[in-house]
């Protein structure tokens, strides 16, 4: 069911505009201003009313969520996963990964374009768009290759992707290392619209690299990558969208000297934009002393200077986004030697309790923050953010803020498991998920109110 309907509008899903009464929860939205307990009336899928604790009004035929103790907040937005169709699906596919979403507290997602085949024809876009309205658990949107099979040579038929429902471009997975072939594509994106989407790598200076260049890449004998391999390509798209007042998206920093280049581009006035992501904000390379795969991803883990310059990124508004990057694999693509094993991890199911957990409980940054960066996803695509006002959409993530659990203990929504977070003792969890007034997810021991 397309977003016409009451879901995201531009996304996909198999649901329907919903209502329900939220009892008593704490409702927190740092943009709408709000936070204290409140009832939420939800019918057609908007936000009907907000009222005092135990007040609203029950709708009828509309269920009941007793929501005391627990934290009422926009749903997340993922701008950047993995969802492996339409070639892939023994690591995960539109049910799955959706499924994994929607138990994260996120309403809405949008899948790269380095399937199998690559997603670079309209008549593929459809066919997934077709797929989403069928299975995806919620809204979900994809996005076209830049260039024809992600090679980097010649721009793929823009125009008529953006027709067949693409939300932007990306060749995530490869840089476009050509500045020719970027410069045409932010000029195209004048005429047609949408994001560009950027993965930032130099291959000339990655070379073989299969961890974070540095000390212990030294001492433990394995090919580094630079971080300028990726802060260069960052300087050089940051100038090219100024000279053309063009618009681009930063993937997945990894690295102090990435943050200074958005920085110098948007001071420039540059339409640049980036984003972070969970694994990047609290791990560094000291993981990979274990030599376990799980720790291997594109870009790579850093050092503790880089997670610090990512934080104040992420406190001072440098950086606009939370993307997991959300990259399954099967088990056997990743229980191998290091070098080997394949780069990504998952994170749809964890970024939020794994950043409460690291960042807000010890006071690094406030809960506001990061609500505001794991929701600002959808404006790089145009999309309404979520937000928890009368006649918003209800896209509605409730929290239980004091739960404790073990990261994959009770095993994963996502088809894969390769969490770099596995075994973690984590604090808070998302126990009911709310797109659209309908109830995408809720955690088996959560039970609902009567229906009125």
């Amino acid at each position: 069911m397309s977003a016409a309907n009451g879901a995201i509008s531009g996304l996909d899903w198999r649901g329907d505009p919903g209502a329900l009464l939220l009892r008593g929860a704490r409702l927190f939205d740092p943009r709408a201003g709000i936070d204290g307990a409140h009832d939420v009336v939800i019918r057609d899928g908007r936000i009907a009313e907000i009222t005092g604790a135990g007040e609203g009004e029950q709708p009828d035929g509309a269920e009941l969520i007793n929501a005391e103790g627990l934290t009422a907040m926009p749903a997340f937005f993922d701008p950047h996963v993995h969802l492996r169709d339409l070639g892939e699906a023994y690591k995960e596919d539109i049910e799955t990964g959706t499924r994994a979403a929607a138990a994260g507290g996120y309403c809405g997602v949008v899948g790269m374009a380095n399937t199998v085949p690559v997603t670079d024809e309209p008549e593929t876009i459809s066919a997934l768009r077709e797929q989403a309205g069928r299975e995806a658990s919620v809204p979900t949107g994809f996005v076209a290759t830049v260039t024809v099979g992600m090679r980097g040579r010649e721009l793929t038929e823009m125009a008529a992707l953006r027709e067949a429902g693409a939300l932007g471009f990306s060749d995530d997975g490869l840089p476009i290392t050509s500045g020719r072939v970027m410069r045409r594509a932010l000029q195209y994106q004048h005429l047609v619209g949408g994001n560009i989407l950027l993965h930032e790598e130099d291959p000339e200076l990655t070379g073989d690299g299969v961890m974070g260049e540095g000390a212990i890449s030294a001492e433990l004998g394995l090919a580094g990558v630079p971080d300028v391999s990726e802060s260069t390509m960052i300087a050089r798209d940051g100038a090219l969208c100024l000279y053309e007042s063009a618009r681009a998206h930063v993937q997945h920093l990894s690295a102090r000297r990435s943050v200074e280049a958005i920085e110098f581009a948007k001071q420039q006035g540059a339409r640049i934009t980036a984003e972070l992501t969970p694994h990047h904000l609290v791990l560094t390379d000291e993981e990979v002393r274990s030599l376990d795969s799980r720790f291997k991803m594109n870009p790579p883990l850093r050092t503790e200077d880089d997670r610090q310059a990512l934080i104040e990124a992420l406190r001072s508004g440098a950086v606009d986004c939370i993307g997991t990057d959300h990259a399954p694999h099967a088990s056997n693509e990743k229980e191998v030697p290091f070098e080997q094993a394949m780069m990504g991890v998952i994170g749809l199911e964890t970024a939020f309790p794994v950043l409460f957990t690291e960042l807000v409980q010890p006071g690094i940054i406030e809960l506001g923050t990061l609500v505001e960066r794991m929701t600002a996803g959808a404006g790089l695509f145009d999309l309404e953010i979520p937000t928890i006002a009368v006649d918003a959409e209800a896209n509605i993530a409730l929290v239980d803020l004091e739960a404790e659990w073990e990261a994959g203990a009770d095993g994963w929504e996502s088809r894969s498991a390769n969490s770099c977070f596995v075994g973690r003792r984590l604090r808070s969890r998302p126990v009911v998920t709310i797109v659209a007034g309908s109830v995408a997810y809720r955690q088996r021991a959560f039970s609902m109110g009567a229906v009125a």
